[in-house]
């Protein structure tokens, strides 16, 4: 658990703003986003490094905020990673923008700006700028049509989509 969250941190000290060019969703429900999500995609950071299996849980606190629990098998270690934090909304329940933290008060931006409005199947998230950007998506696999139309909508907000690794589910 150390592994994923001491190098978070850096990325949550203080950073809960919007990258240029990135609108949150609006019209958000939180109750039909919570449950298991998978990591298809993501640009490279040292908190998930060489993880594969990559995926989060958000539930409901009883504080009103959303319980997310990260984990990630490490092949080199053959060990499961996990780090839980805490997330509220920054602007209302309704905008997919939320401060998330996994230790103590300090808090990164989540961001949701694509999202399959019909089914919640599918998200793009990225967090204070745009060295942070995840693909995720209900299922282990994503259709390539799909993942190859979410990278030419993120690589069209400025996003350095040529970066990103396919996180590997099985």
């Amino acid at each position: 658990m150390k592994n994923l969250v001491l190098p978070f941190l850096l990325f949550l000290f203080g950073c809960v703003g919007i990258p240029e060019r990135v609108k949150p969703v609006d019209h958000f429900q939180l109750e039909r986003y919570l449950g298991e999500w998978f990591e298809i995609a993501r640009l490279d950071h040292s908190f998930e490094r060489g993880l594969s299996r990559v995926s989060a849980h958000y539930s409901m606190r009883d504080d009103g905020g959303v319980r997310v629990l990260n984990r990630g098998y490490s092949e080199t270690k053959k060990t499961w990673k996990q780090a839980e934090g805490k997330a509220y909304f920054v602007q209302g329940p309704d905008i997919g923008y939320l401060k998330v933290s996994f230790f103590g008060p300090f808090y990164g931006s989540y961001i949701i700006f694509d999202l399959d409005r019909e089914h919640y199947r599918y998200a793009l998230v990225c967090g204070p700028d745009k060295s942070y950007l995840w693909i995720l998506s209900r299922d282990p696999k994503m259709q390539g049509d799909l993942r190859d139309a979410l990278i030419a909508r993120a690589a069209a907000l400025g996003f350095d989509t040529s970066g990103l690794i396919f996180v590997d589910q099985q």
